[in-house]
């Protein structure tokens, strides 16, 4: 794990991993940022997250008892496992992901394994009344959205340019219009900022929506196309990347990949990109009409269901693939950790929900 990965606004690593020691929910949920972090106390290792930072682990056996390792990536994983003469315990699938949202309390006692104990840290409160009036509801949402923005503004990305992926959706435009108006609000320069949306041959609706969107505020000066024909698109180079199968998510990561890609072509020296992802699930925008898996009952008994998944107390989906931005969000942060990106997008963080 890299530490300088963290995005901690308000406390040090070394103070955020003590109280993921003391598996106080109250406590670790006052982690405010980005952060995937590990504890160890003696045999018992703790493991946190949020969305934005991914850790997967393995239990490998030793004669002198069990060994975790823990890494962001399978391929990390395995290839330590190689170095240690371990690699024919390995297989993908007995690589787990430890969710987000929840301490991962792993007790190293030998054979067999004990599950893993999971304490939520993270718990939003369902039905709670905000209003009855949709532009109020939205006014909360989006003023904690900006509110997101401009402390990544003012901790992370300080100075440099800043990309958003843009396809000129309600997420994207979201993130777009609130990051121009905090730069403003922050007396940086709003032309540190640019709308880069793709056009695959041509074609597709998110370049005339982007100029359009734009256009109709003013703001198409901040657009920037990037032209790649079909034959650019690299599923194959994506499936190794993100380390998953499931098909809408290698469509997403494919495209996310070709976009980020042609940036960095371009822009060698670029680091910050923000986006929308995370929008759909954050605001239950998903159509259930087109997803026979799911239910009216299943959306309404199920706090965080599209940022988690099934993976805790009950088995549904993979522990190790796709179920959930918590796992799904490699389709988002892989292809931007590959490219040497700092990736960020507000919809994932907790505060937001």
């Amino acid at each position: 794990m890299d530490p300088d990965k963290n995005e901690i606004y308000n406390m040090s690593v070394e103070e955020a991993r003590k109280a993921i020691q003391t598996e106080d929910p109250e406590l670790i949920r006052k982690i405010d940022g980005q952060f995937a972090l590990v504890a160890v106390e003696g045999k018992t290792i703790r493991i946190a997250r949020s969305i934005g930072r991914p850790i997967r682990y393995f239990i490998a056996k030793l004669s002198a008892g069990p060994c975790l390792v823990l890494a962001e990536r399978i391929d990390t994983i395995f290839n330590y496992l190689k170095k240690e003469g371990l690699d024919d315990q390995f297989h993908p699938s007995y690589t787990r992901m430890a969710p987000a949202h929840y301490v991962t309390k792993i007790e190293l006692l030998g054979c067999p394994d004990p599950n893993p104990v999971y304490t939520r840290f993270f718990t939003p409160q369902r039905n709670k009344h905000l209003s009855k009036s949709k532009e109020t509801i939205g006014r909360l949402y989006m003023g904690c959205l900006y509110d997101e923005i401009k402390k990544w503004l003012k901790h992370v990305a300080t100075k440099g340019p800043i990309g958003v992926s843009f396809s000129a959706g309600i997420d994207s435009g979201s993130v777009f219009l609130l990051t121009y108006q905090a730069l403003l609000e922050l007396g940086e320069n709003p032309s540190r900022l640019k709308a880069f949306t793709l056009s695959v041959d041509n074609k597709g609706a998110d370049m005339r929506q982007a100029k359009e969107f734009l256009g109709s505020l003013g703001l198409e000066l901040f657009l920037e196309p990037l032209e790649i024909s079909s034959s650019d698109l690299d599923w194959e180079g994506t499936l190794k990347i993100v380390e998953d199968y499931k098909p809408l998510d290698i469509q997403s990561a494919t495209m996310n990949y070709a976009l980020l890609t042609a940036i960095r072509e371009k822009y060698p020296q670029w680091q910050y990109m923000i986006d929308g992802d995370g929008g759909d699930e954050n605001l239950k925008d998903y159509p259930i009409e087109e997803n026979p898996e799911l239910t009216i009952k299943s959306v309404l008994n199920n706090l965080l269901l599209y940022q988690e998944g099934w993976g805790i107390d009950s088995m549904k989906h993979s522990m190790t693939y796709s179920g959930g931005l918590s796992r799904a969000y490699m389709r988002t942060y892989a292809p931007a950790d590959h490219l040497g990106f700092k990736g960020f997008s507000p919809y994932t963080l907790p505060n937001f929900n």
